[in-house]
């Protein structure tokens, strides 16, 4: 006898069918499940979709290729990302810098420096997006825009 596919009873009876298989329903739980139907893929080729990722095909190629959801493909490489991989901790503290237009307005300072000016900050170790020691650019007022 089919176990249900919610609680695990073997307490069942037929209920139908559906797209030509057939139905049961749970005794104890009430719910109804088709016990030949397989849902999502298997797990070689949601592999094979993570390989193709690592080697540089973008989720919505994987997607088209293997006639899914593209949020299933990056479901698919997460899930292997979290079970195979340890996230890397920051070699020293992070740095968050902060511009904010109504600090200046409250403030009501007479000279407005950094107001407006882009500031890029290239960093030292890309992998941990340590800035330490990394080089700062302050652009001109007349190159924005």
């Amino acid at each position: 006898m089919n176990k249900c596919k919610k609680c695990g009873s073997k307490s069942n009876v037929k209920a139908g069918f559906v797209k030509g298989e057939q139905r049961y329903r749970c005794k104890d739980c009430g719910c109804q499940f088709v016990p030949t139907r397989r849902r999502g893929k298997d797990e070689g080729t949601k592999l094979l979709a993570v390989w193709l990722y690592i080697h540089g095909l973008s989720f919505r190629t994987i997607a088209k290729l293997f006639k899914v959801n593209v949020r299933s493909v990056f479901v698919w490489v997460k899930a292997f990302a979290m079970k195979n991989y340890i996230k890397p901790q920051p070699q020293s503290e992070a740095v968050i810098v902060e511009l904010d237009e109504m600090w200046h307005y409250l403030r009501s300072k007479k000279d407005k420096s950094g107001f407006g000016r882009l500031i890029v900050v290239i960093p030292v170790n890309l992998s941990t997006g340590s800035v330490e020691g990394g080089t700062m650019i302050r652009l001109p007022s007349s190159t924005i825009g």
